[in-house]
C-alpha cells in the first residue's frame, strides 16, 4: 500500500513521464533487493549434549556464523549424542548435524548404530565441514595402578567407555574389541562418572580430548569427584592397534589440567569430527560459510581451543587430511568442493563424490 501510495503522489506532482522514471526506479529497486526485510533462513544444527565438546563448540561457531550471515538464523540444538543428529538430519529433523567418520562410516557400511537404516533415509548425509578431532582413552582410579596396567587388565571389569549414544564410546569399544578385551559396559551419568569411579562402580571411564588438548567440561567436574590415572595401552597393544588401522598419538598430560595424571604421556586415538549441513545450503552460501570460519577461525580457535586445528591458516590443510580418509563414505558439499579448489587442496580423485 505504501509503496502504491507513493507511486500516486509522483504521478501527481511530476505529471506521466515523471512518474514513470519514479516507478521505473522503484520497481529497479524491489528487483535488485528481494531479500531487503526477508526473515534469514533457518539451521536447525544439532550438536551433542550441554557439557560435551560437540555441545560447547556449536555454540561458539553459532554464534560468530548468525554475525556475519545475517541471511542464516542458527539454533543449537543438544541431543544426547551426535548420532541422533546425523539420524535426525537423514529424517528432515535437522538442518545441520554434528558428525564424526566412525558414524558415517556406519552410515555408509550399513553397520553398527546405522544397520537398516539406509533404505528408511530420507536424504544421505554430507561432508561440509571437518573442525578437529576426538582423541579418546582410558583413566581408572589412581589407586588401582597397581594392578590395572594397560587395557588387557579391564577384561571382566565394569567400564564406562561413554553414554550410549556418543561416537567417542563407539571409537573407544571399536579399539577394545580390536584387542580382544571383553570388559563389562556400564553405562552412567556424566555427571556421576568420576564418583563411580572413586566408589569402585566402574574401574575404567572414557577420557577424550579435542586435538589432544581440550577436555570437555564434563570431566572436569568428574575430576573434582575421583584422583583418576590415565591408562595407557602398552607396547603390545599399541602395535596391534596400529595393524588394525587405529591411529595413534601421544598427547601432553597438561591437556587434562589435573595436578598429577600419573604418565609423562597420554596415548589417545583421535577420529575426525565436523559441523555438517546439506544441501538446503547452496554452494556459494556454503562457500562463504568456509571463508568466514577461515577468516575467524583463530577467534574461534580462542573462544574454544577445540577450534585450534583449523586456527592459524590451518583450516584447508585440515579439511584435506580429513577428506583423505572420508570421502569415500558420504557425498562432498559442493560448497567444500569449491573452497578447497580455489586454495588448491582439491584432490581430483574426489570429484565423482561431490553431492549432486
Amino acid at each position: 500500500m505504501r509503496k502504491r501510495a507513493a507511486i500516486g503522489r509522483a504521478l501527481t506532482a511530476c505529471g506521466f513521464a515523471g512518474a514513470l522514471e519514479a516507478f521505473s526506479f522503484a520497481l529497479m529497486i524491489g528487483l535488485a533487493s528481494p531479500t531487503a526485510g526477508a526473515e534469514p533462513q533457518d539451521i536447525r544444527w544439532g550438536t551433542g549434549p550441554v557439557g560435551s565438546s560437540g555441545g560447547k563448540a556449536l555454540v561458539v561457531l553459532a554464534d560468530v556464523l548468525n554475525k556475519e550471515m545475517p541471511n542464516y538464523r542458527i539454533s543449537v540444538l543438544p541431543t544426547p549424542g551426535a548420532v541422533q543428529t546425523v539420524k535426525g538430519f537423514a529424517m528432515g529433523d535437522f538442518d545441520g548435524f554434528y558428525g564424526s567418520d566412525v558414524a558415517l562410516r556406519e552410515f555408509a557400511t550399513d553397520s553398527g548404530r546405522f544397520k537398516g537404516f539406509k533404505t528408511l533415509a530420507k536424504r544421505t548425509p554430507v561432508q561440509s565441514l571437518w573442525c578437529y578431532t576426538l582423541d579418546v582413552g582410558l583413566a581408572i582410579k589412581a589407586s588401582d595402578r597397581d594392578k590395572i596396567k594397560r587395557w588387557a587388565d579391564l577384561a571382566g571389569k565394569e567400564v564406562f567407555t561413554g553414554p550410549l549414544p556418543f561416537d567417542t564410546r563407539k571409537h573407544l569399544e571399536n579399539a577394545l574389541a580390536a584387542l580382544g578385551v571383553e570388559h563389562l559396559y556400564k553405562q552412567v551419568d556424566l555427571s556421576t562418572a568420576g564418583s563411580q569411579l572413586n566408589s569402585g562402580s566402574i574401574q575404567g571411564m572414557l577420557i577424550y580430548a579435542a586435538g589432544g588438548e581440550t577436555a570437555p567440561p564434563w570431566l572436569s567436574e568428574a575430576s573434582l569427584a575421583v584422583d583418576w590415572a590415565v591408562l595407557n595401552p602398552s607396547a603390545e597393544e599399541i602395535a596391534a592397534l596400529k595393524a588394525k588401522n587405529f591411529v595413534i598419538e601421544e598427547v601432553d598430560p597438561a591437556s587434562f589440567k589435573k595436578r598429577e595424571v600419573y604418565v609423562k604421556r597420554v596415548t589417545l586415538l583421535p577420529f575426525y569430527w565436523g559441523f555438517d549441513v546439506g544441501l538446503n545450503v547452496p554452494t556459494d552460501d556454503l562457500y562463504r560459510m568456509l571463508t568466514v570460519i577461515e577468516k575467524h577461525a583463530d577467534e574461534l580457535g580462542r573462544l574454544d581451543p577445540s577450534f585450534r586445528q583449523i586456527a592459524g591458516g590451518k583450516m584447508a590443510e585440515f579439511q584435506k587430511r580429513a577428506l583423505n580418509s572420508t570421502w569415500a563414505l558420504v557425498p562432498i558439499h559442493p560448497g567444500l568442493a569449491k573452497f578447497l579448489k580455489q586454495k588448491g587442496m582439491w584432490n581430483a580423485e574426489w570429484d565423482s563424490r561431490i553431492a549432486r
